[in-house]
């Protein structure tokens, strides 16, 4: 019997609507297979500042260190939007990506054939579509120093953002982008904008060199952040694995997100360095939804990317490989049977709420088991 440890970390808004079905998940495989999941829940986001003052308790950050894998709901909302800027809801998040290492964030952006018609795309621009976006977590401009809004002599303000890659950066990037390329199509597009950004510059001569002296046998193409961006809504298949910066892999695998027919269809995984001596990672598995406080409270909003997010969990952080293939295709089978969740909704489809996609879902892994 195998068993692991999650720290669950619901946050706000619809964060803790999803992780409950997300739960339910967990608890199918504790009943039914010889795997056991033990959980732990800790505040994080507004929810933590309402608690603690702070957007993650030290106690939290304890336990997220000690943990097998974080499950994370979503953070933020307008009632904490005149909160101080290093308490914000944000804050929380960014601490457990800085202070847990997670420099590799792993977006997904699949389009079941069912959806298909559900993107703002032509169905044959998106169906089939399986893309995966590399973003960079831990440096660029997020993170980089310094960061202020200062006070000019003439009386005027100016904000400072920084944006700060290092060789080591980048290449251990690089590197997590080629050792995917090849359980994929063999195939990175590393994105940048080296023609008015001598970061870009630094970007594509890393990444190049990371590819001729290591991954010679790989495909790499490079192509600017903003003519990718053009690309995606053109012929988004032409890509496989897309590598980029913090800032640019956050809007390209937004916009990715909607390729797909809907935000609340995708999950993220963020993977810190193998450590040699346990052979245990960090990671920590999210939806990219957000937190949603418009429709907090509902009962209507999609699980399915906290779910495909578990499933991501069990994929790499517990090489459980065929248990993460069976939500995935119980996801599918699901949606084969035309039920949807006002988000992905149409026409002569059965409108459900939260509880019933996962209560479909869960008929769709009992039949599979």
């Amino acid at each position: 019997m195998s068993s692991y440890n999650l720290l669950m970390l619901p946050g706000d808004g619809i964060g803790p609507e999803v992780i409950k079905e997300v739960e339910r998940v967990i608890a199918w495989f504790n009943k039914n297979t010889q795997i056991k999941f033990e959980t732990e829940s800790e505040l994080v986001g507004g929810a933590a500042f309402d608690s603690h003052g702070a957007a993650i308790s030290e106690n939290a950050m304890d336990l997220a260190h000690k943990c097998d894998a974080i499950i994370f709901g979503a953070v933020g909302g307008p009632q904490w939007d005149n909160v101080p800027f290093e308490v914000r809801p944000e804050a929380g998040l960014l601490r457990l990506r800085k202070d847990l290492d997670l420099f590799a964030n792993l977006r997904p952006a699949i389009c079941y054939k069912a959806l298909a018609d559900a993107s703002s795309l032509k169905r044959n621009l998106v169906e089939g579509l399986d893309i995966l976006i590399l973003r960079e977590l831990t440096g660029g401009v997020y993170f980089g120093e310094p960061k202020e809004i200062i006070d000019l002599p003439d009386g005027q303000k100016k904000a400072i953002d920084t944006q700060v890659y290092t060789t080591s950066e980048i290449e251990r990037i690089a590197r997590v982008a080629f050792e995917l390329a090849k359980t994929r199509k063999g195939k990175v597009t590393s994105t940048e904008k080296k023609n008015v950004m001598i970061s870009g510059v630094f970007w594509n001569n890393v990444v190049t060199e990371v590819h001729k002296n290591e991954y010679p046998d790989m495909e790499l193409e490079h192509i600017l952040a903003d003519a990718c961006a053009m690309q995606l809504v053109r012929n988004p298949k032409q890509f496989d694995l897309i590598v980029a910066d913090n800032l640019f892999g956050d809007i390209l695998s937004d916009e990715a997100a909607m390729l797909t027919g809907s935000m609340g269809m995708l999950p993220s995984a963020s993977l810190g360095a193998v450590n040699e001596e346990t052979k245990k990672r960090n990671a920590m598995y999210e939806p990219v939804h957000g937190s949603a406080p418009d429709i907090s409270g509902q009962g209507i909003a999609n699980p399915i990317a906290e779910i495909a997010s578990f499933a991501m969990a069990l994929r790499y952080s517990f090489n459980l490989t065929e248990e993460a293939q069976l939500i995935e295709d119980s996801i599918s089978s699901a949606l084969d049977t035309g039920i949807r969740t006002p988000d992905i909704m149409q026409e002569g489809m059965q409108k459900v709420g939260t509880h019933q996609m996962t209560d479909a879902i869960l008929s769709q892994m009992n039949l599979k088991s």
